[in-house]
């Protein structure tokens, strides 16, 4: 007897969208943690490596790498202290006498305190983007794409955080006030703070905004790799065109845009800097993405909500700040004016919640129908059949391993059941009707009758499928079938 740890997930096809959709939002069993669905990503946005997670590890992988994500930016604070060290000539002095005599010289102080504190910042901030990939990896996606927006999401708050927050509340003003003051008393810490870092501010978006847009357009970093493995270690060099790593330029862009409102009132001086920031970042992205990248899948606008609440607290803060700045200038008129914007702001960041949100968590019913209408009298769908069995396949992993028409090879030893006393022996379900048996290595034929969408099912535990006298090639390509059959549980 031999057993088989299955993948406790599956793909199940259906002949149109809406029978997929409508499916996917239907509790399977009473107990709603034995039958999880979902819509499944496309063929080329799946990640493979985590559909073997079962259900109930991913609550406690969320948990870890929210704690994980917490713990490191804590760690990151050591960094941002000793750059925000360096901006203050005089504890330089104090802290390092031997540079006494250097940093008495106005174009080295300048530099040191002026240049040198984002920079070693920028080069502190390229170890966050691979960490936060790595947390969103552990979280357990099984598509590219949420992993990506997953590790976007962290990134981008981290950033901020790190950037502006620690930076303002860290800086010689700050300090000198109570720490234990009122919540009133915020905006008027802000207004006092912010203009003492808008030298810092200016020196980074100098730095890492106009300086990563001339290395995203002349690919360095690709540059180096295939340099060394030619010139260097003498081999080939890499081929491979990359895709657009949102989750690095995204959060780049957003920050610049939050510097940008919440500078906007007590360092305008800054704003020049930042609209030729973001000129050059059109064109330079525009060029990139049509020309140099390739996008491998699609996402479908998922990163669109974190934007609109970036900018929405982009803009709280900056009124907020307004507030502060009328407030120690004693203009209540003007503060009074400040309010409602705040009041309007929220009023519109709900109206886009209520409007705008559930197209981007939800599908369309009126919208699936009429594509799968569209797609049965062009004949789409007879296209699509022949290239069902290639669609969800993923990469051999040895060379006997393929994924072609023809189905799987039979190999010598394999058990061959007797179709006449052989029982069908899939899941009967009141939905999804019965599912065929086991199919093999990519010939999913037979359930070429749930065609184009489809949508997963995780359970709690790791499910075992037991055969009996299988040989070890067919227990080897059962056990990387990923469309092979339906796993069901009593």
């Amino acid at each position: 007897m031999s057993y088989i740890q299955v993948c406790a997930a599956a793909f199940v096809f259906f002949k149109t969208r809406y029978a997929a959709v409508v499916t996917s939002k239907v509790l399977q069993s009473s107990n709603p943690m034995h039958w999880v669905t979902d819509m499944a990503p496309e063929p080329n946005d799946v990640y493979w490596s985590n559909l073997w997670i079962p259900y109930g590890q991913l609550w406690i992988r969320k948990i870890a790498t929210l704690l994980a994500t917490i713990a490191f930016m804590l760690v990151f604070l050591i960094p941002v202290t000793f750059v925000q060290g360096m901006t203050a000539l005089k504890s330089l002095e104090k802290k390092f006498p031997a540079l006494k005599g250097l940093l008495k010289k106005k174009f080295m102080s300048q530099v040191i305190t002026g240049y040198l504190p984002s920079v070693v910042l920028i080069l502190a901030f390229y170890v966050v983007p691979p960490v936060m990939m790595l947390f969103s990896t552990v979280e357990g996606w099984i598509s590219r794409s949420q992993r990506k927006k997953s590790a976007c999401f962290k990134v981008l708050y981290f950033t901020i955080w790190n950037v502006f927050f620690v930076n303002v509340f860290t800086g010689s003003v700050i300090t000198q006030l109570s720490v234990f003051s009122s919540v009133k008393d915020i905006p008027g810490q802000l207004a006092n703070a912010v203009p003492a870092q808008a030298k810092f501010f200016m020196t980074y978006v100098l730095s890492s905004g106009w300086a990563s847009l001339a290395c995203e357009l002349m690919q360095i970093y690709p540059l180096l790799c295939n340099y060394i493995r030619r010139f260097i270690l003498l081999k080939e060099g890499y081929n491979d065109t990359l895709s657009f790593p949102y989750h690095t330029e995204i959060p780049r862009v957003l920050l610049f845009g939050f510097i940008g409102f919440t500078c906007s009132i007590l360092v305008p001086l800054i704003l020049p800097f930042l609209l030729v920031y973001f000129v050059l970042a059109y064109f330079i992205y525009r060029n990139q993405i049509l020309n140099v990248y390739i996008a491998e899948y699609e996402s479908g606008g998922q990163f669109w909500p974190m934007i609109h609440n970036t900018v929405i607290i982009s803009l709280l803060m900056m009124q907020i700040i307004a507030l502060g700045v009328f407030g120690l200038r004693r203009t209540p008129i003007a503060s009074g004016f400040t309010i409602p914007l705040l009041i309007f702001t929220l009023l519109f960041n709900e109206y886009c919640r209520q409007q705008f949100k559930p197209v981007f968590k939800n599908h369309v019913a009126e919208i699936l129908i009429d594509m799968d209408q569209k797609d049965e009298q062009s004949g789409r769908m007879e296209e699509a059949y022949q290239q069902l069995h290639s669609a969800y396949c993923q990469a051999p992993i040895t060379p006997d391993d393929s994924c072609s028409s023809g189905g799987s090879t039979r190999h010598e030893g394999d058990i061959v059941p007797d179709p006449e006393n052989a029982k069908p022996p899939g899941l009967i379900h009141p939905v999804l009707a019965r599912v065929p048996g086991p199919v093999p290595v990519c010939g999913i034929n037979d359930v070429i009758a749930w065609f184009f969408m489809l949508f997963s099912f995780q359970g709690r535990n790791p499910v075992k499928l037991i055969r009996h006298g299988m040989s070890p090639s067919t227990v080897r390509n059962l056990g990387r079938s990923k469309v092979s059959f339906l796993l069901g549980r009593n």
